[in-house]
């Protein structure tokens, strides 16, 4: 039953779900609610009509598994790259056992020059967590890289729902309008960030402007 649940879910991103997925889908559910958080400090929080319209942090440099897919649309290029990540998270890992979850999971991405398309490549990120970070196990499968990211300063915005590149688009926008005129973030490339895993229908994500260096 639930990996016919999970299939229905990756139906919906236009993806088929291997069989070999059953075990690791069960594995996740089993660990459910134990998901570290991924550190950090909070510098500020910027409110309007007395909530956080958005919050500026700082990310402490850290071992991240990543995974790059250029899929012709942006859920087959987050679904595919977690499967891969979930199989190296439950079992196929040189330690051979479940590392553990954290949160949130990171899809990187860049826009196209006229801002008004996602690129086709997207950078899926998963936090070790803190007693893999000084001896990350090795992952099986040859797409995933363990990667040291450099620390990262950030302006978040929450929002709910579908990770679709037309809502991101829509919420990178309404977070423009928000800031106004800056130099103090990147343009193009930004970090769609995600607490929850794709079958709840109003998950909780964040939209991440990178700040300048």
């Amino acid at each position: 039953r639930l990996f016919a649940h999970w299939e229905a879910v990756a139906s919906t991103h236009r993806v088929s779900l291997p069989r070999d997925m059953a075990g690791p889908i069960a594995q996740m559910a089993r660990h459910r609610h134990a998901r570290e958080p991924v550190p950090y400090v909070s510098l500020s929080q910027h409110g309007k009509c007395e909530e956080a319209a958005y919050e500026e942090r700082r990310y402490p440099a850290g071992k991240w598994a990543c995974v790059t897919m250029g899929e012709p649309m942006y859920e087959q290029s987050i679904s595919l790259s977690f499967m891969k990540l979930m199989r190296y998270i439950c079992k196929e890992n040189s330690v051979g056992c479940h590392l553990g979850m954290t949160v949130p999971v990171l899809n990187e991405i860049h826009l196209t020059k006229e801002g008004t398309e996602l690129e086709r490549e997207v950078l899926t990120a998963y936090y070790l967590p803190g007693e893999f970070q000084q001896n990350p196990p090795v992952p099986m499968d040859p797409d995933i890289h363990i990667t040291e990211r450099a620390p990262l300063r950030v302006i978040t915005r929450v929002f709910y729902g579908m990770t679709t590149e037309e809502t991101i688009l829509r919420e990178i926008n309404v977070f423009w309008e928000l800031l106004g005129p800056t130099e103090a973030v990147l343009r193009g490339t930004y970090i769609v960030a995600s607490y929850e895993n794709p079958s709840i229908p109003q998950r909780r994500n964040e939209i991440w402007f990178i700040c300048q260096p």
